[in-house]
């Protein structure tokens, strides 16, 4: 097969993928409660081809060799046991890659002797679990973001100083969004801004524990878009954070895997 014809082939695969993750992404994520009766809602659109303008960049970091001071990430090298405590209990395997295709970048909270303390989704709100060091690479993390959901608003901070503040709709009184500490597991482009979820989304550990009756779209939480704009700044979303299509873009060009989210009441 001549080259250029590899080329092609190898893009129309990489198009395939990145739209099944999407929609993996998509059904985990809720809907807004407003533009949803009952919650049950209607799948979103399948996406469309990704384009170059489409894909978030990947972040830039820099690895370091022996940790000094953080926020850290550590991605995954290899497939590593995920244990409640170091050298305790085996919780279950997990790999270098996520369930939507993303590289493996864990936020670490806690380090001991060869062992890195993790925030996922495997594990309860806010737990940390633990893996061993030597089966990952570590990353300095300079991005650490804030919602305080009674200001319904996140901040987005580099190194300690404000890069962003994005209004942002949050859950409502019988689904209210989780406060703890959370990190970004996978930037994913859903599909186009008129969606749902709007354009793409920033998926998390956290879960949401007041799952509403009927719904059935899992219970993943995620920073994501919507589909209603005028909402923003309200209480109507069933656990997840809504922002603008622009913030959201900015969001997962912007923000590495393994950065680490707080919420507060």
């Amino acid at each position: 097969m001549p080259a250029r014809s590899v080329r092609t082939a190898l893009v129309a695969v990489a198009i395939v993928v990145a739209g099944v993750a999407a929609v993996a992404a998509a059904a985990a994520f809720d809907v807004d409660a407003q533009t949803a009766s009952p919650m049950l809602a209607a799948a979103p659109p399948a996406p469309s081809a990704v384009s170059s303008e489409q894909v978030a960049r990947t972040p830039t970091r820099r690895s370091i060799g022996r940790p000094t001071s953080g926020p850290f990430g550590a991605r995954l090298v290899r497939t590593v046991m995920l244990r409640d405590r170091p050298g305790g209990r085996i919780l279950r395997a997990i790999g270098p890659r996520t369930e939507f295709g993303s590289q493996r970048v864990l936020a670490v909270v806690e380090q001991r002797p060869g062992w890195l303390g993790v925030l996922t989704h495997h594990v309860a709100n806010s737990r940390t679990a633990w893996i061993p060091a030597n089966g990952a690479k570590i990353l300095f993390e300079p991005y650490t973001l804030h919602a305080d959901l009674s200001q319904r608003t996140l901040v987005v901070r580099r190194e300690g100083r404000i890069e962003r503040r994005i209004t942002v709709a949050i859950g409502s009184t019988a689904t209210s969004t989780p406060t703890g500490r959370f990190a970004v597991t996978d930037a994913l482009v859903i599909g186009r801004a008129g969606g749902p979820y709007g354009c793409c989304a920033l998926a998390l550990t956290g879960r949401q524990p007041n799952v509403p009756q009927g719904w059935a779209g899992g219970d993943r939480l995620a920073i994501h878009g919507t589909q209603n704009e005028s909402t923003l700044g309200m209480p109507v979303s069933s656990g997840c954070l809504r922002a603008s299509e622009n913030d959201m873009r900015w969001l997962i060009a912007t923000v590495p895997l393994g950065s680490q989210l707080r919420i507060q009441a």
